[in-house]
């Protein structure tokens, strides 16, 4: 299975994420914002957190506007699988790819814990690893991470079974305590917590280390 890691300037995370999906047995190249292609042969693109661009106009605005991002929506309208990650949630929600919008965290602060995680559904590559309803323990580090959908669109993705994680306490003001959620055809997810620094015992968790095995599994696969 072959992976592509996003650098944006201002990328922090890209590293970890190449890192881990290594770790679970995959390819990846590293690929810059201003190229305009993707790796031949990448089956899963990831879009690292960070702050992409200075986080200047809204978090993720520039970065979606960057050549790899035209090349990254080609790769999921042809049924390729994108993973969005904290600025990379920003990122995919900005280039239309995943409903909603990330604003300021309420109470405007910068939020950096670890927290409890609800896996919403496992009918997906990135949640099969888990069981519905399973609770998981993994950090966050975000200053826009609060999740706004408006009421029709939340119960669209509560009906289609699309909100793959939720918060189990309040961690910034998202409506539901959303945490993540999947594209209509499964194979997009953006969630805000980092489930590329819970892979590692010495690193405080492994929860994290079920999705992107699974993940890396379910592509090896198909």
């Amino acid at each position: 299975m072959k992976a592509a890691v996003i650098v944006f300037p201002g990328s922090n995370c890209d590293r970890d994420m190449a890192v881990a999906l290594r770790a679970a047995g995959a390819e990846v190249e590293m690929v810059w914002h201003k190229d305009a292609g993707l790796p031949r042969g990448v089956d899963l693109v990831a879009v690292p957190g960070g702050f992409s661009f200075g986080d200047y106009l809204r978090c993720g605005a520039i970065a979606a506007q960057s050549p790899v991002c035209r090349a990254v929506i080609d790769h999921v309208h042809k049924g390729g699988y994108a993973l969005g990650v904290c600025n990379g949630f920003q990122v995919l929600t900005e280039t239309g790819l995943l409903p909603g919008a990330l604003m300021r965290n309420a109470g405007i602060r910068f939020v950096c814990r670890t927290v409890p995680l609800a896996v919403g559904t496992n009918d997906s590559a990135f949640t099969a690893g888990y069981a519905r309803g399973q609770t998981l323990q993994i950090p966050v580090a975000h200053h826009d991470g609060n999740y706004f959908v408006d009421q029709a669109t939340r119960e669209m993705l509560e009906a289609e079974d699309r909100i793959a994680f939720t918060y189990g306490d309040e961690v910034n003001g998202s409506v539901g305590r959303i945490a993540g959620v999947l594209s209509e055809n499964r194979r997009v997810l953006g969630m805000m917590p980092h489930p590329e620094r819970a892979v590692d015992a010495g690193h405080g968790g492994t929860d994290g280390r079920a999705m992107l095995d699974g993940l890396v599994g379910a592509l090896v696969a198909a």
